[in-house]
């Protein structure tokens, strides 16, 4: 189950954001969104867990908590439509 975290200190690279999230279960992927151009953090990212029930306990955990001076929102990823 993926989930979208938006909230991030700009310090935050995906290791610490694995790091953060591991705590909850098997965390299969952590990704930081970064600019294209300026390659500055845009502020959120996805962590990807191997169980849904792991994934659902850190959104429980997560979700309104404070990481680096930031109020973190996480919630289930939606799936994004392209056309």
């Amino acid at each position: 189950m993926k989930l979208f975290v938006k909230g991030l200190d700009e310090s935050i690279n995906e290791a610490i954001l694995e790091g953060v999230f591991a705590q909850y279960g098997e965390v299969t992927s952590a990704k930081v969104i970064y600019d294209k151009i300026t390659w500055e953090s845009r502020g959120f990212g996805f962590v990807e867990f191997e169980k849904k029930e792991d994934a659902l306990k850190a959104i429980e955990a997560m979700n309104g908590k404070e990481l680096k001076g930031h109020v973190l929102e996480v919630k289930e990823a939606e799936e994004r439509k392209r056309f």
